[in-house]
Order: C-alpha cells, then sequence, then structure tokens
C-alpha cells in the first residue's frame, strides 16, 4: 500500500506539489489523473524517494520513504518516464544488472527474468544489444528492470507515452495482470480513457494538490456530469477558469 498524506514540494519560488493526499491499496490500480504540470511526477519521485518531500510524508507499506528510503525502495518497483537503458548491453545484463542493485543473488536473478520474460514475451529479445530496440522492446525492459525484484508496489509514470496502439493494450494487460497478482499500481497519465479502462481509484490532480477522488461512478456523481473527461474539467475548474 501507498499512502501520501499533505505531501508538498517547493524547488525555489515554484511550488511543483502543495497539498497531495492520497491512499493506493493493494491489489487495485490508482491513477494520478492531472494536466501536465499537474506535479504528478514530482509526487512520484517523493515517494519512490528521489526527491526529499518539502513537507508531508509518503509511506511505502508504513515506512516513510523520507526516513528510510532504502526500505521503501526495497517495497517499490519504478518504471520513470525516461526509461533509460544501457544500449551497449543486452537487455538480459540491463535487467540483471538491477537485480544486482537490490541485492539479489545470481541464481534468484536468473530465475526471475525468466520468469518475467515469460510474461512480457520478452525471451527473443533477452540476448540483443537494446541499442535499436524499439519504444515498446525498450518498454518491456524497463518493466522488466522494474519487477526483477518481485515488488509489492509498482509505480508508472505515464507509461505510455509514445507508445503504438498495440503496445499501449499490451501495457494496459500487464498493469492489469499486476493487480490481479495482489501488487498496488499506481500510475500518473494525463490520458482519460487510459485512466478510465483501467483505474479502481482514480486520484485527479491540479495545479500541485489533489482535487478529487474516487471511483469513475463517483467522480461523475460529484462533478453532475456524464462522462469523465467533462468531469475533469469540472473537478479542475478549468471550466470556470475559461469562463
Amino acid at each position: 500500500m501507498i499512502e501520501t498524506r499533505s505531501l508538498a514540494k517547493r524547488f525555489g519560488g515554484v511550488e511543483a506539489v502543495r497539498d497531495v493526499s492520497f491512499v493506493a491499496a493493494d491489489g487495485a490500480i490508482t491513477g494520478l489523473l492531472g494536466p501536465n504540470g499537474a506535479g504528478k511526477t514530482t509526487t512520484l519521485r517523493m515517494i519512490s524517494t528521489l526527491v526529499t518531500p518539502t513537507r508531508g510524508n509518503a509511506f511505502v507499506d508504513g515506512i516513510d520513504a523520507a526516513r528510510d528510503p532504502l526500505g521503501a525502495r526495497a517495497r517499490t518497483g519504478v518504471l520513470s518516464d525516461a526509461r533509460g537503458l544501457y544500449g551497449r548491453l543486452t537487455a538480459r545484463e540491463n535487467i540483471a544488472y538491477y537485480g544486482e542493485l537490490r541485492g539479489l543473488a545470481p541464481a534468484a536473478i536468473a530465475a526471475s527474468i525468466q520468469r518475467i520474460a515469460d510474461w512480457l514475451d520478452l525471451t527473443a529479445l533477452l540476448d540483443r544489444r537494446t541499442d535499436g530496440f524499439s519504444q515498446g522492446e525498450r518498454m518491456k525492459v524497463a518493466i522488466a528492470r522494474a519487477l526483477v525484484h518481485d515488488p509489492p508496489n509498482v509505480m508508472l509514470d505515464e507509461p505510455t507515452n509514445g507508445l503504438d496502439v498495440m503496445t499501449t493494450r499490451s501495457l494496459r494487460e500487464v498493469i492489469r495482470r499486476l493487480r490481479e497478482t495482489g501488487k498496488c499500481v499506481l500510475f500518473s497519465s494525463h490520458v482519460m480513457q487510459e485512466v478510465s479502462a483501467l483505474c479502481d481509484t482514480i486520484v485527479i490532480v491540479a495545479r500541485g494538490a489533489v482535487v478529487a477522488s474516487g471511483t469513475a461512478a463517483e467522480l461523475l456523481a460529484a462533478s453532475g456530469r456524464d462522462n469523465l473527461e467533462d468531469a475533469f474539467v469540472h473537478l479542475t475548474g478549468a471550466d470556470e477558469r475559461a469562463a
């Protein structure tokens, strides 16, 4: 489970996140939905210990991410928006390297790589250098790298950016499968259809703060709108600013 309490982050004079509180449950998909610049990525970076909060707390399975970053990282797999791979290494070597960083024994790494490769249909790519991989192939390796230590919590930052339709569909199935295995899945997106199709709970973030949360049906009821796009526009106050 991932929980944030009044999370905030200031970079100099810019308040990127000012008040983000939510709970992402185990065995469920929680989506952070918001426009670009809403604070989604900064929020995920605070949870994953890459950025220290200015105030507030982020907890991973009850572990305060700021006070015990190693403990929080051990229970979290993160697919960042960068998805950077070492091009001179094979897919297997990229994944194994992260397993070593997580302290896994060689035998455990090998078993984990084979299990994930079967799951992601990655076996044929394992011993190819990642330089020249397609965006979809790179995404598969990045997911495998994030899952190599079998973390109970998985965070994905706008994972479908730049992917074609078929690869996006494949990734959505992976996300659903993570939920079926009981993992807490938290991902950020600004794509309405993606969040609506996948999420058990939706957290809407605007101007660095949570403005609404709940199921899609609850957000529709709260906004008085009959589709999620209109609900989003209303709940973020974008319709009032445009008036």
